[in-house]
């Protein structure tokens, strides 16, 4: 089957569904996008695995299985989201023994399995027919302002500016102590902000 492969372009708050986030997918080449709602936990997982110098006191659940994939010698292959069905999506995670070469593949939820592949740097697919019944076009003007959505912190991007960088690193290790995660990302988005204007 000819898959479609998609990139993640950015998590925000969901306007229709209370509590909920929206993930963005994207398909590079059509640029139509693919929007799956997924659970507050899930979006922190998700963009936790994409940040990789976060890391959390203790492991959460998507890092607990990353570690038994790799003990039991396994790796990651792909994310396959063949089907939407009412609005549900469906995907698969196929995972390849290093050894064997044998093949596993396990059903899971949509946001399981893209907070999975990001740990593992692996591709996400989808199929033609996914796209054609739930791929919307829209342009993005900025999708930094994407991101930055994902979380309703206590520091405002005002009060985050007006921290030196001492200040916001003792509140990152704070943030992650506390497993306040949301806050985490955003310290580290004007982390981020700030090295790149200096560098």
């Amino acid at each position: 089957m000819d898959y479609k492969q998609l990139i993640i372009r950015g998590i925000s708050y969901s306007q229709t569904q209370s509590g909920a986030y929206a993930l963005l997918l994207e398909h590079e080449e059509t640029h139509i996008k693919l929007p799956v709602v997924i659970g507050n936990f899930e979006a922190q997982s998700i963009s936790l695995g994409l940040e990789k110098d976060i890391h959390p006191p203790r492991p959460l659940t998507h890092d607990l299985f990353t570690k038994f994939i790799v003990s039991t010698n396994y790796e990651l292959v792909s994310v396959i989201i063949y089907q939407i069905v009412d609005g549900v999506f469906f995907s698969n995670i196929n995972f390849k023994n290093k050894e064997t070469e044998e093949e596993l593949i396990l059903d899971a939820r949509t946001s399981d399995a893209v907070a999975m592949a990001v740990r593992f740097d692996a591709p996400i697919f989808t199929t033609q027919q996914v796209l054609n019944e739930a791929g919307i076009l829209l342009e993005l003007e900025d999708v930094s302002k994407e991101e930055q959505s994902f979380s309703e912190t206590v520091q405002t991007e005002d009060n985050l500016k007006s921290l030196s960088m001492e200040e916001l690193q003792k509140l990152l290790d704070d943030a992650v102590k506390e497993e306040d995660y949301d806050t985490a990302l955003e310290i580290q988005e004007e982390i981020k902000r700030r090295k790149k204007k200096i560098d």
